[in-house]
């Protein structure tokens, strides 16, 4: 008996510290709390936090001598927001050609050195209180993966990234101009399909690498090639064999068309999408990832590619279009998950940049509590991940954030006055008064 009671000593002795501390309690008093699948906001709740997890949501009540308490009865408190549409391993200048600079990042930086630039923009997600993001390619070869899991085992701080890898695409990808002696360069960013068994393949690649999602292209433009839709009904198929969502990037509404016929689970962008096609997404449920960015941000964008003033009429009628098509889709009922696809460097941190989603969502007539659900609870449903984030409940990871103002009459203003981030119940940003 003494000698296992020994055994117990030394092996508790080697425990590491961070796995022991996690285990004590931290409780957290919310003046105000959302609560994202219910889409309401409650007074005075307290949250019981214990290592990485919620233990329980309930009204104040006497807590324990010694407790530790984190006050933010002056503040609203969210559950970690979600962009469920980033590329964190790519980013180019607003006067830079898509094409030309993929090429110059494909072969002119290297894997480490882009990995590490990955890793700054994902940490700047996190303190804008994106505790979350879906990061699909653009990405090289599995480099979002690799950072996804530098970031789980505490290596570098940044958000919890669900991983796409390669996006898969039919042949040219989305890098148009390269030279047919120069094709293989677009393999190292985009997985290209040459058949329908060869997409059954190409899936499980993805999953032997252990992606949290697949993406795959439904169109190409400007390349003029686009998958099948019996290709992209084997990717779906064996991808959810596997248990994993399958989400389509689509300019065209025919592209879009061919991948709800196939069973994707999602669309991204979709910039042309008619109102029968709405009407189909909202019938099977499938999200729409709508990536538009605010009227704010094209000006800021036109001015920093240079544009001449008489070249810059389109940008209103662009803006109403987008603002209309969106306006379409919430009156069919079709389920909205916030994206930003902001890779654009526009002079400020990604995280920054990724916000502008909510001043486009604002502007397009989306209101602030149904803004908050796409980017909380919505998105977390679609990623299969709702008892886990996108929500303040029990048994949730604890990514909790705090935001200063009146969420419902000065969102923007609002969201943009984070005074506090935790995520896995480790706070990396607190600035209260």
């Amino acid at each position: 008996m003494k000698k296992r009671y020994y055994i117990v000593v030394i092996l508790l002795a080697f425990l590491p510290l961070k796995s022991i501390a996690q285990q004590k309690s931290t409780y957290i008093k919310a003046g105000t709390l959302y609560d994202s699948k219910n889409n309401r906001l409650l007074k005075n709740r307290l949250i019981h936090v214990k290592g990485t997890k919620i233990v329980d949501v309930s009204d104040f009540k006497s807590l324990p001598d010694n407790t530790k308490v984190i006050d933010l009865t002056g503040y609203t408190v969210l559950p970690g927001l979600i962009d469920a549409h980033t590329h964190v391993l790519f980013s180019q200048e607003a006067n830079e050609d898509f094409a030309e600079h993929s090429v110059h990042s494909l072969t002119m930086e290297s894997d480490a050195l882009r990995t590490l630039r990955g890793a700054k923009r994902a940490k700047s997600y996190l303190l804008e209180g994106i505790t979350s993001i879906k990061d699909l390619g653009n990405s090289g070869l599995y480099l979002d993966v690799a950072l996804r899991d530098a970031i789980n085992e505490g290596t570098i701080d940044g958000p919890r990234i669900f991983a796409s890898g390669p996006i898969l695409a039919a042949e040219g990808g989305q890098i148009y101009g390269v030279l047919p002696e120069h094709q293989h360069i677009v393999e190292l960013e985009y997985r290209i399909i040459k058949n329908v068994q060869d997409a059954k393949n190409a899936v499980r690649e993805h999953v032997n690498q252990n992606v949290d999602v697949i993406k795959i292209c439904a169109d190409n433009i400007p390349n003029k090639t686009y998958l099948t839709v019996e290709e992209i009904r084997s990717i779906v198929d064996v991808a959810h064999s596997y248990n994993l969502k399958v989400t389509a990037h689509s300019i065209t509404n025919q592209s879009a068309l061919n991948a709800i016929e196939a069973g994707v689970d999602g669309i991204e962008h979709g910039f042309n999408l008619d109102d029968s096609t709405l009407d189909m997404m909202a019938e099977n449920q499938i999200f729409l990832v709508p990536t538009e960015n605010s009227k704010t941000y094209m000006d800021t964008y036109v001015a920093l590619a240079g544009y001449d003033e008489d070249d810059i009429d389109w940008i209103d009628g662009y803006v109403e279009r987008m603002n209309k098509r969106l306006k379409r889709a919430i009156e069919r009922k079709v389920p909205i998950v916030a994206g930003s696809d902001n890779y654009t460097d526009i002079k400020v941190s990604r995280g920054k940049s990724s916000k502008d989603m909510f001043r486009y969502y604002e502007e397009a007539g989306m209101k602030p509590l149904d803004i908050l659900q796409s980017s909380t609870y919505i998105s977390a449903l679609f990623l299969g991940k709702e008892n886990q984030i996108g929500q303040l409940t029990t048994k949730s990871n604890a990514d909790i954030i705090a935001v200063k103002g009146d969420i419902n009459n000065d969102f923007i203003t609002t969201l943009d006055n984070v005074v506090f981030v935790m995520k896995d119940g480790k706070v990396f940003y607190k600035i209260t008064d």
